[in-house]
């Protein structure tokens, strides 16, 4: 029995989403200060930037208007989430669309970091050099959450989503 599917994540966004996960991961492999590591946070904000700006004049799916969590839509979703029926999103659902976000916050928030403690004014300041490490792991953490969702997703509707971000196909029928 073939089943119908349909393409949803357009080669931008698919390929934002890898060259972000490979430039966060070569950082956490490069030492801070070395030029890699300063060139893939440049990067990884450019990547970002472009998926923002992608989001109001891109393809249906990369929209903000297709899957900006709402509080309103957020709430429902996280309400059939605790009742066990959460439904089936052919882009993000809303608390994926948070982590999203979430994720983008924490990047951003690395490179400002990253980038105060080149500047001479902010060089060598433990507590920013400590802040950013922190904000370093507490992303590595929702890498972990957003990882896990989607495989506990994939699961409770039958479907690879970690696949759908490779080849941007998912099953049509909801």
């Amino acid at each position: 029995m073939s089943t119908t599917t349909l393409r949803v994540w357009d080669p931008l966004v698919r390929s934002s989403h890898w060259l972000l996960a490979l430039l966060v991961f070569n950082n956490f492999l490069n030492e801070e200060g070395h030029r890699l590591h300063r060139y893939s946070g440049y990067a990884a904000i450019a990547l970002i930037v472009l998926r923002v700006l992608w989001g109001f004049v891109g393809t249906r799916h990369a929209r903000f208007s297709d899957w900006f969590p709402t509080p309103a839509r957020l709430l429902a979703y996280l309400r059939a989430l605790r009742a066990g029926n959460a439904p089936r999103h052919l882009g993000h659902n809303p608390a994926g669309a948070v982590m999203m976000l979430a994720l983008w916050l924490l990047v951003l928030a690395l490179v400002c970091t990253g980038w105060l403690l080149t500047t001479d004014a902010w060089y060598g300041t433990e507590w920013l050099q400590d802040l950013h490490g922190g904000i370093a792991y507490t992303l590595l953490g929702a890498v972990a959450i957003h990882v896990g969702a989607a495989v506990l997703a994939s699961r409770k509707h039958g479907e690879n989503l970690i696949a759908s971000m490779v080849h941007g196909r998912k099953r049509a029928d909801n």
